[in-house]
């Protein structure tokens, strides 16, 4: 009868289109990926940070293309690898576990992305200062940094400039950055996006209350980044600012040990890690003297992000 006959032989139906679909966000997800761990066609990790726009534009490309056909598949590309997250408990003193290697995003055209490199040059580097201010080695540190003329972006934590609101204004009067690192320390990806928001607001207010400066980064603790801090600082137009040199200064692993680590990964655009909160800060301090005059030595200049 009209109406009731079968489908014509040569048609497959829905079912096939929406494979194909998958199949080809599949391919996308799968180049993305590779782009984001840095391979560039091979086995062969891509240079950093030389090719990095072109790394940067595939990714996103990849990401618009699993987004499109599969949601769930998009929130994989952005969610933090398991090496990426905290591998202890978190909370303060501070610590950074993650010494991996990272994708690699200087363009700024990318939004939502943290910045793992700076794009200033050869041997431009930058040294970002954690977890403070500290009364005992803010203080040491900045005596470091004067004698060799070094500026460095110090990322605090809002309870303790709002402990130590005299140390965070001399950080600011001797010319350095500060930047937005929660109010105390939270690992971001365990919170609702509502206390996430709280907890860099609330350190933003801290750091303005002061110093008289509203930060224009954050750095998410941990290095765990979350979609919702990633918008909240995007709307924010705060930079979300990662790093790519790990020395584990916060676990003391003795001072020749951080100093070795710093002078064999530090590239031209490397992000330095290092802390002056968060615990005995001792190793950092007498490393920061080791490290500071040999990196000048053999031509790194110095940048904030």
């Amino acid at each position: 009868m009209p109406g009731n006959e079968g489908p014509a032989s040569g048609w497959r139906g829905p079912d096939v289109a929406r494979r194909r679909m998958l199949v080809v966000a599949a391919g996308g997800v799968m180049a993305g990926i590779a782009s984001l761990v840095g391979c560039d066609g091979g086995s062969q990790p891509a240079t950093a940070p030389g090719g990095t726009r072109r790394a940067t534009a595939t990714a996103a490309t990849a990401t618009a293309a699993a987004a499109a056909a599969s949601p769930a598949a998009a929130r994989e590309l952005v969610r933090p690898s398991a090496s990426g997250g905290p591998r202890h408990p978190p909370g303060h003193p501070a610590a950074h576990p993650r010494a991996t290697r990272k994708p690699v995003l200087i363009d700024e055209s990318s939004p939502g992305r943290p910045v793992f490199y700076l794009d200033d040059g050869p041997k431009v580097i930058a040294l970002t200062i954690d977890d403070g201010p500290s009364p005992v080695y803010t203080p040491q540190v900045l005596r470091i940094l004067e004698k060799y003329g070094v500026l460095a972006t110090f990322s605090m934590v809002g309870e303790n400039v709002s402990s130590y609101p005299a140390i965070a204004r001399e950080v600011a009067d001797a010319g350095h950055t500060i930047i937005n690192h929660t109010w105390d320390h939270a690992n971001l990806t365990a919170l609702s996006a509502s206390r996430q928001q709280a907890e860099i607001a609330r350190a933003t207010d801290a750091i303005h209350a002061a110093t008289g400066v509203h930060p224009r980064m954050f750095r998410a603790p941990y290095g765990a980044w979350s979609r919702a801090a990633l918008a909240y600082c995007a709307r924010e137009r705060l930079i979300p600012l990662d790093w790519s040199v790990d020395p584990r200064d916060w676990s003391r692993p003795g001072v020749s040990e951080i100093v070795s680590t710093i002078m064999q990964t530090t590239r031209s655009g490397s992000i330095i890690l290092e802390h002056d909160g968060g615990g005995d800060r001792s190793q950092t301090v007498a490393a920061l003297k080791v490290v500071l005059p040999r990196l000048i030595g053999e031509g790194y200049r110095f940048a904030i992000p």
